[in-house]
């Protein structure tokens, strides 16, 4: 619960509800590091498989069949874009989602942000995002796993490594 606490009694603000002509929240420009654009939040599921991909190319994931990302969206709890608007351009740079058993536990799948806008702190704001919403759902319990890499990104988040000694156990197919 110390997690909670310390997520959700910070002053800093991440988001407002704002809304422009895109469908989502947008990121006070207090909270980023990008000029001449604005960031922006949204829960919508339609989105470009392709472009996706890119995204998910530009930080070197392996590709997987559309139709099997199609399907896990179509499937999870809650899917979260970030967006970078300029003029009426928008840039898919950001995605997550999460699959739950919608009562107590969620889990955080597919976190990327574009490398070029990384450390600008976007990657926390749409991971306090996502929580925010998990949460407003009365998620209490919130998974992830991270590449090794990553790890310390979201320790820094109030994330921890087996806590109260649980461990994650894997089955895979032979």
């Amino acid at each position: 619960m110390v997690f909670w606490k310390k997520l959700f009694n910070n002053t800093e603000t991440t988001a407002n509800s704002t809304t422009s002509s895109f469908e989502g929240e947008v990121l006070s420009s207090s909270d980023m590091d990008v000029s001449q654009s604005r960031i922006v939040f949204s829960t919508e599921r339609d989105l470009d498989l392709y472009e996706l991909e890119e995204l998910c190319d530009r930080v070197g994931w392996a590709r997987r069949p559309l139709r099997k990302v199609k399907k896990a969206i179509q499937h999870s709890f809650l899917v979260v874009s970030m967006w970078e608007i300029k003029g009426k351009k928008k840039r898919l740079i950001g995605f997550a989602r999460a699959t739950s058993d919608c009562a107590f536990n969620a889990t955080i799948w597919d976190v990327v942000v574009d490398p070029d806008f990384q450390s600008q702190g976007l990657g926390k704001a749409m991971m306090k995002y996502t929580i925010k919403k998990l949460r407003s759902a009365d998620i209490s319990n919130i998974t992830l796993f991270a590449d090794p890499q990553v790890v310390n990104f979201y320790r820094r988040l109030g994330f921890m490594v087996d806590p109260e000694g649980i461990k994650g156990m894997f089955w895979y197919p032979d």
